[in-house]
C-alpha cells in the first residue's frame, strides 16, 4: 500500500536525478532546486551508483511507488543508465527527462531496456533563440533526437517548454507544432522564480490558459497536480495535439494534488521541489535506512509549496520571512 502524508496525499511516485551534470547551461535553470551548474562531463564521486539506485526503487517499490521519472542535470550523461533502466522493479513504470542530445543512438535501446515514455527540453523551434536560451548550438541534434524517441516507440514523446519572457512569443508556434504531429506533446512549465532568480521574466500563466481554452477543442482535467489538458487540432488539416500546463505558482491545487517526492543525485530523499531544508539521507545505502528516510520524508510533506508555509504551534501559516524577500507578493 502506498504511503500517504497528513494531507491525505498518496506517494505513487519518485523523480529521481541521477547525475547535477549537464552539457547545456539553460538559463532558467534550478537543477531540480538545487541550484544552476554545468558540470564536468565525467562520472562524479558523490553520484548514486547504478547498484544504489536500483536497491532504492526495490525499497519504495515496497511502498506502492508505481512510477519512476529520472532526471538530471542530463541523466543521459550516465553511461549505465540503459542498464538501470532494466533493473527497475517489475510494474513500476520508468520515464525520462533529458535535453535530447543523447537520444539518437541511445533511443531504441532504452525502450528495449524498458523505458516507456521520455520528456526532451525544448524551448524554441528556431536554432537562435534555442543556443540564447540553453547556452548550446544543439539545436539539429535536439530535433534529431525527438525524431529517434518516436522511432524507437516512446509513448508519449512530450516537450518540455518552459513559458516565461524570453519564451512567450514562442508559445504559439510551438502549440501548432505538436498539433500537427499526433507523435508528439506539449507540457508548458511555468517559470518558478523563487529558485531560478530573475523575477522579471516570470509571467502571468493565467493568460497561457486563457489564450489555450480558446486554442482547445476540448479540456480535460487531471488527477495529477490538478492539471489541464487542451486538445488542439491543427489549423488546416486533421489531427490532434495535447497541450498540458504545468503551474505550481501559487496553485495551492497543484501541491494538494502531488503524489511524488524526488531524490538528488546524492541519494537523499526531498519532500518538494521547492525546499531545500527538507533533504533525508538514505545513508549508507542499507535497505532499512532507505525504508526510514522515505517514511519520515512523506511524514514531513508541507501542504502547499515548500518554503512558502511554516508549522507554528501545530498549524501552518505564512512565512512572512520569505515574503519579505519580494520574490513573490505578500497578497496572494
Amino acid at each position: 500500500m502506498p504511503l500517504v502524508d497528513d494531507f491525505g496525499r498518496e506517494v505513487t511516485g519518485i523523480r529521481v536525478s541521477l547525475t547535477d551534470r549537464c552539457n547545456f547551461d539553460c538559463v532558467y535553470c534550478h537543477n531540480e532546486g538545487l541550484g544552476d551548474t554545468r558540470g564536468p562531463a565525467d562520472p562524479q564521486d558523490e553520484e548514486m551508483t547504478a547498484d544504489e539506485v536500483v536497491r532504492l526503487l526495490e525499497v519504495v517499490a515496497e511502498f506502492g511507488v508505481e512510477a519512476v521519472k529520472f532526471t538530471g542535470g542530463e541523466p543521459m550523461l550516465r553511461k549505465d543508465l540503459e542498464a538501470i533502466i532494466n533493473r527497475v522493479p517489475d510494474g513500476m513504470a520508468a520515464s525520462l527527462t533529458t535535453n535530447g542530445t543523447f537520444l539518437p543512438g541511445r533511443a531504441t535501446e532504452l525502450a528495449e531496456a524498458g523505458l516507456s515514455r521520455v520528456n526532451v527540453s525544448q524551448d524554441a523551434l528556431e536554432p537562435e533563440a534555442f543556443a540564447r536560451l540553453t547556452q548550446s548550438g544543439a539545436y539539429d541534434r535536439v530535433l534529431e533526437g525527438v525524431e529517434a524517441a518516436v522511432e524507437a516507440g516512446l509513448d508519449p514523446v512530450k516537450l518540455n517548454m518552459v513559458v516565461f519572457e524570453p519564451t512567450a512569443g514562442y508559445v504559439p508556434e510551438m502549440v501548432d507544432h505538436v498539433a500537427e504531429h499526433d507523435s508528439l506533446q506539449l507540457q508548458l512549465i511555468e517559470y518558478m522564480p523563487e529558485i531560478a532568480g530573475h523575477p522579471e521574466w516570470a509571467i502571468d500563466i493565467d493568460r497561457v490558459h486563457d489564450w489555450l481554452e480558446d486554442r482547445a477543442d476540448r479540456i480535460e482535467q487531471r488527477d495529477m497536480h490538478d492539471r489541464r489538458r487542451y486538445y488542439v487540432s491543427p489549423e488546416d488539416s486533421t489531427g490532434e495535439g495535447m497541450v498540458e500546463i504545468v503551474d505550481p505558482v501559487g496553485n495551492t491545487d497543484f501541491c494538494a494534488n502531488c503524489q511524488r517526492v524526488r531524490v538528488t543525485h546524492d541519494g537523499q530523499f526531498k519532500g518538494c521541489l521547492n525546499r531545500g531544508d527538507d533533504h533525508r539521507s538514505t545513508g549508507d545505502m542499507s535497505r532499512t535506512e532507505i525504508r526510514e528516510a522515505f517514511r519520515e520524508t512523506v511524514a514531513k510533506r508541507v501542504p502547499y509549496y515548500g518554503e512558502y508555509l511554516v508549522e507554528e504551534d501545530g498549524e501552518w501559516v505564512r512565512n512572512e520571512e520569505y515574503f519579505e524577500t519580494e520574490q513573490l507578493p505578500a497578497d496572494d
